[in-house]
């Protein structure tokens, strides 16, 4: 653990014999990003979730140029970070470069923004609206504008914490002169669109590489089927940053198993609305069954609203419900850390999907058979409070495969 130029020191003291050294117990000391974003003098969002990004407290942020707040869910700390900000009506966010990468995704408003590198005059500028997601190139100059006289609302995603808490020099972070060139040429087509589908590298899942698409919120998404029936999923690859991210969508009256991981996973909805449990692994697969329900944690969501999936140190279960006619539509941030390499071990060493892989077969999911029964009771309450029905077949509960003759719900 680094020690912060000018931290208060204390005279260290040998210990007696049959006593440690050290405090053993102390509080959690804040590390250079906790204080440069204090700094900031915007305020700080810390708890499992949030129901609404809109309904966060706004305050002036000169560095930006805009009004915003930072957002530092349980579980994310030292990982990643987040912040909406407010571009002002017919205005624009102050220019700005920075060593961390950066997504944004457009929660409300329509605008531009230009991209470009020190010393090169040219500027690469794309458009953008309400359900945009876009990558700025990392340590390019950009610019946000707003086309409009109303306020647009911004929402980012970042690799700050990561890069000040080791640089611990934030004036160097924000003004670093290197142009990372191989990131960012400055071509007319860098922020045009791709559609292509390709498998990633290390897990073989759906994903596309593109530094912009236009609207997450109507883009086809390709069958996955690892979370639930129906589910469908795609990963955006965008300015050839270590940001790992996903879209995802469970099907009306569907939900997804539950699962468990280290922490860093965030679930954004975007479309719909809905719920999310999680409960530390500690507690079982059945925590209400046995009597611990009462720390389990909820969140409610609606767009834009969030949870930290696997919140403190992570190894909770969290399960996704949709309680919506149209489904449930996510964006999920992961940070630098996506799940091939969350587990660790040594390169070349075997890995697997295990929180695809139901718990019988040693992975990290609790099949629809093993899951606390409070579970189903709750969500058919919850889709019935909404004029709907579960469309989760019967036998699921009582089978992990379905009858004879029967295909699984999308015909898988």
């Amino acid at each position: 653990m680094g020690v912060e130029p000018g931290a208060q020191l204390f005279d260290w003291h040998a210990p007696k014999a049959g006593e440690k050294a050290g405090f053993g117990k102390w509080k959690n000391p804040k590390s250079p990003y906790d204080l440069f974003i204090e700094a900031q003098g915007i305020p700080i969002h810390r708890d499992i979730g949030v129901h609404k990004v809109q309904d966060l407290p706004l305050t002036p942020w000169k560095r930006l140029g805009g009004r915003g707040t930072a957002i530092q869910l349980l579980g994310t700390e030292g990982l990643w970070g987040m912040y909406v900000v407010e571009v002002p009506g017919a205005g624009a966010l102050n220019p700005e470069r920075h060593l961390y990468e950066e997504i944004y995704y457009v929660v409300e408003g329509r605008g531009t923004t230009e991209v470009w590198q020190e010393g090169n005059p040219k500027k690469v500028t794309f458009e953008w609206s309400r359900g945009s997601l876009f990558a700025i190139p990392l340590n390019a100059r950009h610019q946000v504008v707003n086309a409009t006289a109303s306020p647009a609302l911004l929402l980012a995603a970042t690799t700050a914490p990561n890069i000040v808490n080791l640089v611990r020099d934030p004036e160097f972070v924000l003004n670093c002169p290197y142009n990372f060139f191989a990131l960012f040429d400055a071509s007319d087509n860098y922020f045009k669109p791709v559609e292509d589908i390709y498998a990633d590298p290390v897990r073989g899942l759906a994903m596309r590489r593109t530094n912009i698409i236009p609207d997450i919120l109507t883009c086809e998404l390709p069958p996955d089927n690892r979370r639930a029936f129906d589910y469908r999923r795609i990963e955006p690859h965008m300015a050839g940053a270590n940001f790992y991210m996903k879209i995802a969508q469970y099907k009306t009256g569907q939900y997804s198993k539950a699962h468990k991981h280290s922490s860093g996973a965030i679930l954004i909805c975007i479309q719909g609305k809905g719920y999310s449990f999680t409960w530390p692994d500690r507690l079982g697969m059945q925590p209400w069954a046995a009597g611990q329900g009462d720390q389990v944690k909820k969140q409610t969501y609606e767009p834009v609203g969030m949870i930290s999936a696997a919140p403190m140190r992570g190894d909770w279960f969290h399960q996704h419900f949709g309680t919506h006619p149209e489904g449930l539509r996510l964006l999920v941030f992961d940070g630098p850390y996506g799940p091939g390499f969350r587990r660790g071990g040594a390169p070349g060493g075997d890995a697997a999907d295990v929180g695809a892989i139901d718990t019988r077969e040693g992975g990290n999911a609790i099949s629809y058979v093993d899951e606390d029964p409070h579970i189903r009771k709750t969500y058919e309450t919850a889709v019935s409070t909404e004029g709907m029905s579960s469309h989760m077949p019967v036998w699921v509960y009582s089978q992990r495969t379905p009858p004879e003759g029967e295909l699984e719900p999308g015909g898988v």
